[in-house]
């Protein structure tokens, strides 16, 4: 018996005792329409229904007969059919973002989470634990950042790191794709692609991976006076560092890497992508701005700390930088590769002279004399000859 039809009965049965009492004179008609919780009013309409028709005057004629509000069964089963043959897996939240997105869904959240929880596609939720409170968000965009890395597998078979680089106030994610392994390269190309659409920013929060930092002790604290190409970077752009010592630290960048891992792997499955440079445009151009539309939210301040980046290329500065002594014959060596400086206006020779290598995000290197340019390779070694030099 539905839980209507038990109340239904329960009434008939407490207005029974009502009315035996009010007829023989032991309750009022006042005391009688307070034991049903119902006003004098509408304890003389039951008197009238019940002295005409009996016991089936009190019944509610609405049960039984079909809602106008209630959803028809067509669009029922079309939900169920679209989750079940394309969104398999997908949690609630996730495919309802899809519903309203990609199929112009007009029902409520709590009518689909009820619709596929009813037809037993997802489990209800077990109650959640203790009430936590989480650290207070930056109150600025531009005034702490997080970058972080999530080695998982992406696609089929194949372990990739998605690295993610979001802003603090906001959850805005401001640069994410996926490489075959996390380091400073990666790193650099997170905090470039910031830097170009953005600006530069106050404060980065970071792991104490050691692409970031240097740590004497494992599990102790960080060396800051002694920093890694990266720390040396951020240095050079004036954004300070701050290491993370646990996992709880960093805890709104992992809770956006639960959502990656749960939603991103079906995504990239649901487009039937394998291939590492179809997802990084997937994630570009789909995945990303769709997270941000969904889970990004209002900065506590209207004001930015992001400040235009005017000077030294920043390639220059988000690059690799390792001090040489030049040889005899006017070459450098590094990894493996014989660098040969070509002769200039500046100076007959540079021998024995300190210049500094660089190597860029594309693999590409450069001879630097102070901040002139003195000549340009490939990745082979190869000279790359340019018209213009570049000063840093």
């Amino acid at each position: 018996m539905k839980r209507s039809e038990l109340l239904q009965e329960v009434r008939k049965m407490r207005f029974e005792e009502a009315y035996e009492g009010w007829k023989r004179g032991r309750l009022t008609q006042e005391e009688a329409a307070r034991l049903l919780g119902v006003c004098d009013r509408t304890y003389r309409r039951y008197l009238v229904r019940y002295e005409e028709q009996g016991m089936e005057g009190l019944v509610d004629r609405r049960l039984g007969q079909v809602s106008h509000r209630s959803v028809p069964v067509d669009e029922v089963m079309a939900l169920t059919d679209l989750y079940s043959h394309r969104y398999q897996g997908f949690t609630v939240k996730h495919f309802y973002s899809w519903y309203r997105r990609a199929h112009d869904g007009t029902r409520s959240y709590t009518w689909v989470k009820k619709t596929l929880q009813g037809k037993g596609l997802v489990p209800k939720a077990s109650r959640k634990g203790t009430h936590r409170k989480r650290r207070p968000r930056a109150p600025y965009t531009g005034m702490m950042l997080h970058q972080d890395g999530s080695r998982h597998e992406w696609v089929q078979g194949k372990l990739w790191d998605l690295i993610v680089t979001m802003d603090d106030a906001s959850s805005e994610h401001y640069s994410m794709f996926l490489v075959e392994e996390e380091g400073t390269q990666s790193s650099f190309q997170g905090i470039k692609d910031v830097i170009e659409d953005h600006g530069v920013f106050a404060s980065l929060y970071t792991d104490r991976g050691s692409h970031y930092w240097y740590t004497p002790e494992a599990g102790g604290k960080v060396d800051k006076e002694n920093p890694t190409q990266f720390g040396r970077a951020m240095r050079q752009l004036g954004i300070e560092m701050i290491p993370a010592y646990s996992p709880e630290a960093r805890g709104r960048s992992e809770r956006a890497f639960r959502t990656h891992q749960e939603r991103l792997v079906k995504e990239l499955a649901v487009a039937g992508i394998t291939d590492m440079k179809q997802a990084n445009a997937y994630v570009r151009n789909v995945y990303m701005p769709a997270f941000n539309d969904e889970f990004a939210v209002s900065p506590e301040e209207a004001a930015s700390m992001f400040v235009p980046w005017a000077g030294t290329p920043i390639e220059d500065i988000l690059c690799e930088q390792h001090g040489r002594t030049v040889g005899n014959d006017n070459c450098v060596r590094f990894d493996g590769l014989i660098l040969q400086i070509p002769p200039d206006q500046y100076r007959y020779h540079y021998v024995r002279v300190k210049v500094r290598v660089h190597r860029y995000l594309d693999g590409n290197l450069a001879i630097f004399h102070g901040h002139r340019n003195l000549a340009s390779y490939n990745f082979q070694g190869k000279e790359i000859v340019k018209k213009n030099m570049k000063v840093a």
